[in-house]
This record gives C-alpha cells, sequence and structure tokens, in this order.
C-alpha cells in the first residue's frame, strides 16, 4: 500500500505518515516547501522499514498536482491512498465583522478549493488493486462546529466535510473508501495559541474526555481507515474530538 499525505512535515500529517509507515505504507510526505523539518519526518518514516519520499508542493496551486502525484507515484509505484491533510487557519482570530478577503480565500483555496482538486486529480488515477484503495480527508469538529472568531475557517471546513460525502458517493461502487477526520481538540502547533483557554474550558466539562488529544491518536484513526478496517463504510465522519460535539444535557 502506498500513501500520499499533504502537510505531512509536522503535527497531525506527520503522526499519520508515521502510522502508516509503521504498518508497512510506503509514504510520500508533502508539504509547501523542503525544510529540515520535513526532511526529518522521512528520514523517520524510512526508519521504519518502509519507502519514504518527500513531495514538494503548494496544494493550492492546481497546476502542482498532477507533478505532485507523478512525484510520489516515481518513488513509490501507484498509489492506493490520499490523506487529505494540509490546511491552514485564519489570519487573524477575531470579529466575524472584520474577516477579510485575503483571509476567506486563502482559507478556501487551501483547505477546501486546492483538496478537492487534489482529491480529484488523485481519483482519476487510481487503479485497480487488491489493496484497500481509500481517500481520507482531515477536516475540523468547526465543519459544523460553530467559531464565531475564525468563521473563514469554519467555511472552508464545512466545504471539504461536503466534499468527502460527495467523493463518497461518487467512488463506492469503484470500491474506494471516502472518510473524513473531524479533529477536536489536538496538541499542535496550531492550536498552541489557544491552548491556554482551552485547557480551563475543558476541565469545566467542555468536553466529555478531559484533555487535548494527540496527533498520534489522529494517526491510528487514519491508519485504521487507510486499512479498510471498517468494512461495509464509507462516507463516515469519525469524531476525534473527546465528545466535543455530542449533545449533552
Amino acid at each position: 500500500m502506498k500513501a500520499l499525505v499533504t502537510g505531512g512535515r509536522r503535527g497531525i500529517g506527520r503522526a499519520i505518515a508515521h502510522a502508516l509507515g509503521g504498518a508497512g505504507f510506503d509514504v510520500a510526505v508533502n508539504d509547501v516547501e523542503d525544510s529540515a523539518e520535513l526532511r526529518a519526518t522521512v528520514a523517520e518514516v524510512s526508519a521504519l522499514g518502509v519507502k519514504a519520499v518527500a513531495v514538494i508542493g503548494d496544494i493550492s496551486d492546481l497546476d502542482a498536482h498532477k507533478a505532485m502525484l507523478d512525484a510520489a507515484e516515481a518513488a513509490l509505484g501507484p498509489l492506493t491512498t490520499l490523506v487529505n491533510n494540509a490546511g491552514v487557519s485564519v489570519q487573524n482570530r477575531g470579529d466575524l465583522l472584520d474577516v477579510t478577503a485575503e483571509s476567506y480565500d486563502r482559507c478556501l483555496n487551501v483547505n477546501t478549493r486546492g483538496t478537492f482538486f487534489l482529491t480529484q486529480a488523485f481519483a482519476r488515477r487510481l487503479r485497480p488493486s487488491q489493496a484497500h484503495r481509500s481517500i481520507v480527508t482531515i477536516s475540523s469538529a468547526n465543519a459544523s462546529g460553530v467559531s464565531v472568531n475564525r468563521g473563514e475557517y469554519c467555511i472552508s471546513k464545512a466545504g471539504v466535510s461536503m466534499m468527502s460525502k460527495l467523493f463518497a458517493a461518487r467512488l463506492g461502487n469503484e470500491g474506494v473508501g471516502v472518510y473524513e477526520i473531524q479533529p477536536g481538540f489536538i496538541e499542535t502547533d496550531m492550536t498552541a495559541p489557544s491552548k491556554a483557554r482551552y485547557d480551563k474550558l475543558i476541565d469545566e466539562g467542555l468536553t466529555v474526555i478531559k484533555r487535548f488529544g494527540t496527533p498520534e491518536e489522529v494517526g491510528r484513526i487514519a491508519l485504521t481507515l487507510a486499512q479498510g478496517l471498517l468494512p461495509y463504510t464509507t462516507g463516515q465522519i469519525i469524531q476525534a474530538d473527546a465528545g466535543l460535539m455530542m449533545v449533552r444535557y
């Protein structure tokens, strides 16, 4: 099995690449630019005894998608798995009435538009395989949960959530499992600025499990989906959010 993980340099993407590599997947780790962190992640996955390669490319650049997929397959062979993890947050948290077109377009171009068209390009070149073929998209609890101080991010994640359902419906009869993971509070660089605030809210009962999640926990969920270990399912949303979005009263 051979996977491309977008945004795999650090955080959740890095943990997913590690989980896949540990289970025998050859992994292409994508990031928008070359870096010591990206090379370190590739080296760590390679040390697990599988093939690993860095694939540089900005998913918001639609013209780069073919080259990214070509590079991954040249190094690993035909891909069986796409993990859509790359994403950006808002440029500034603040009043919904102050959201700029620049910040809005940035979220939509990367999180929704870029992810949609990369998924389309990947699906077009999928080949029949005895291995499970899958598309796993990392969205957010904000796909349905409102966070008024980062509205453009919420909108982008709601869009990519619908994208996952659409591809699940389109590819189901072709034996391709399509899934969405909606992480809640995961301890990463992206959540670091707001961790202290949410630690207090979590302690007061915001979530059922009273702690932040780890990237490794999301990695295990992504691996389960990529391996096809949820038979007779597609289009499912896995809420990795400690019960954040569960209705309670």
